[in-house]
């Protein structure tokens, strides 16, 4: 059975905080910033790692 991570590493948490910051898109509202800090950690999680993809990805909808 694997476990889900839980946690980051303090250099991990700072290039996802990057990341976060730097993928910001004026007007958004407090449930969009959530949806995209989510599509962040969903991504980097699935094994991307480029800062530059993660904000690209981090402002399209996850594909289900």
């Amino acid at each position: 059975m694997s476990t889900m991570r839980s946690t980051f590493t303090p250099e991990e948490t700072a290039m996802l905080a990057r990341v976060y910051e730097n993928g910001a898109i004026e007007g958004e509202t407090d449930g969009q910033k959530e949806a995209r800090a989510s599509r962040i950690i969903a991504n980097y999680m699935a094994g991307i790692t480029d800062e530059a993809e993660l904000i690209e990805l981090s402002r399209r909808p996850l594909g289900r």
